[in-house]
């Protein structure tokens, strides 16, 4: 792990390439169910192309100067759908129907049985991970509680009972993940701000059966969604729940800030953890200067002391052009740098 202040990583994604996916069908949704349409590549030659990509986003990572890097995510459809449609229980391949209050329709998959995790989904990803970098190596997993919000459950009829059983399976491959090298490992937890209300009653208690026994830093990660999906303009300027997580064993919160322009005050309820600060808006198209960059470093250090302060961007990479998220995270890189010699004096 790196032992500098202010260190740098990512939230999770990163661009996948033209010739891996179709981007145009990928820009659509957020897939909660498998979308095998997506890949460019026939089934034998899929896992061997996702490698090269995986090394491509892994090098680029480093390139521009990247701490704590990933494998970009380059294997999946989702944050979450690949991990989620992989337990037991779960029947992906007749989908429920959503209908939100936008009148728009997700296909999510059905919990028909007791959710069990058979086998490691995200093994091969981190041993693969740990192979091709000698930096700091995070991976992340879709929270217990996002799961459980988007998925229809027709076995438990209990959203306590729901979200545990995922918390249960989460926990499973978080120790997988941990001897296979994971320097850190991230919970995406997106819906905690969706729906507060449930969430409060039962998110934490979630999180930590997930996080139970990890000894590796270990990270929750909260957005208001892709920049590509959701608008700056329709993001609140607060989150609905995130004083809640000071009771959660994560080590660091993960927040974005920059494309809804936060308010950092409420970062004062978190003075126990760590707080990975988005100070990248992936809504721009354009790529912010070294200046902008380093002065919302500078807006954070505010608030949180240096010691506990890690630079990431606001969200996912994953629906940009690579060379904007490349060109993004350089000036990401440079900034963390200039604000870090500024208090080394």
């Amino acid at each position: 792990m790196p032992t500098r202040l202010l260190p740098t990583t990512v939230v999770g994604s990163y661009p996948q390439p033209d010739w891996l996916v179709d981007r145009a069908m990928l820009s659509k949704s957020v897939p909660r169910t498998r979308m095998q349409a997506m890949w460019r590549l026939p089934l034998e030659h899929l896992e061997a192309a996702q490698d090269d990509a995986t090394v491509v986003a892994i090098r680029d990572m480093e390139r521009a100067g990247i701490d704590i890097v990933t494998d970009g995510e380059i294997r999946r459809e989702s944050y979450s759908n690949r991990f989620a449609t992989a337990l037991d229980g779960v029947d992906a391949d007749n989908p429920a129907i959503i209908t939100a209050r936008t009148g728009q329709q997700t296909p999510v998959p059905r919990v028909v049985g007791n959710l069990r995790r058979s086998r490691p989904v995200e093994l091969r990803d981190m041993e693969f991970l740990r192979k091709n970098t000698d930096r700091a190596a995070k991976i992340t997993l879709p929270g217990p509680f996002t799961m459980s919000q988007q998925a229809k459950d027709e076995h438990y009829k209990d959203d306590e009972a729901l979200a545990m059983a995922f918390a249960e399976a989460v926990n499973a491959e978080a120790h997988d993940l941990q001897r296979a090298g994971a320097d850190v490992i991230q919970l995406d937890e997106p819906w905690v701000r969706n729906n507060p209300e449930l969430a409060r009653r039962h998110a934490v208690k979630a999180i930590n059966r997930a996080l139970e026994g990890i000894t590796v830093p270990t990270v929750v990660h909260l957005c208001f969604g892709y920049a590509a999906v959701v608008p700056g303009s329709t993001k609140p300027a607060g989150y609905s729940f995130l004083a809640e997580l000071a009771d959660s064993a994560a080590e660091q919160i993960s927040i974005e800030a920059a494309q809804p322009r936060l308010d950092l005050g409420v970062l004062k309820d978190l003075s126990g953890k760590k707080i990975m600060l988005g100070v990248l808006d992936l809504g721009d198209p354009e790529i912010e200067s070294v200046a902008i960059v380093a002065e919302r470093i500078r807006n954070g250090l505010k608030h949180v002391p240096a010691e506990r302060l890690v630079v990431a961007p606001d969200c996912g990479m994953k629906y940009m052009p690579r060379a904007t998220a490349f060109g993004k995270l350089k000036a990401m890189c440079d900034a963390a740098a200039k604000v870090r010699q500024e208090i080394s004096g």
